[in-house]
């Protein structure tokens, strides 16, 4: 297993400052909140590879470059391998999957991309999810996903610096 760390230096070297100060620092009752969902989905049925994949797939969709760094980070340090992280922007055409992994990726795809055409997440879909995931594991995938979309706009919007510890992600 190899461990990868996270330079500041280049983040320093291009200039890169966020928009916002740290959100904590206004509103510390949403770390404790955070904190509190977040070890509820650790203490879920799921294994958090299957969790930190779908949320590396979330990143790529919503075009969160600071998620996308910091799950990509924490996947390399849990000790994935780089063609599995590399392969979840495809992952439909990828041999490297489980059938539970695949439909967490597809679940959290058609949570987050439109549908023009009905549901974004189909009785098909659901019952595929039902098939390898009992209630309280679907509960911590969707919690999950929940989790990560509260903090979409935080990333998208105050741009916190990528590649930072939590509590060091901010310039401002």
């Amino acid at each position: 297993m190899s461990t990868r760390t996270t330079s500041d230096t280049t983040t320093e070297q291009d200039g890169i400052q966020s928009r916002l100060p740290d959100l904590t620092q206004l509103f510390p009752e949403l770390a404790k909140l955070s904190g509190a969902v977040r070890n509820a989905v650790r203490n879920g049925p799921v294994p958090q590879t299957t969790i930190g994949l779908m949320l590396l797939r979330a990143a790529q969709i919503v075009g969160s470059t600071y998620h996308a760094v910091s799950l990509t980070d924490n996947l390399h340090n849990a000790g994935e391998t780089e063609k599995r992280i590399t392969a979840v922007a495809t992952w439909q055409g990828a041999p490297y999957f489980t059938d539970a992994e695949r439909v967490a990726l597809e679940l959290v795809e058609a949570v987050l991309t439109p549908n023009p055409f009905g549901e974004r997440v189909s009785d098909e879909l659901f019952a595929k999810a039902s098939a390898l995931y009992d209630d309280e594991a679907i509960w911590t995938l969707t919690v999950a996903i929940g989790h990560f979309c509260l903090f979409v706009p935080v990333a998208l919007i105050g741009k916190p610096i990528p590649g930072r510890p939590i509590g060091k992600n901010y310039s401002k």
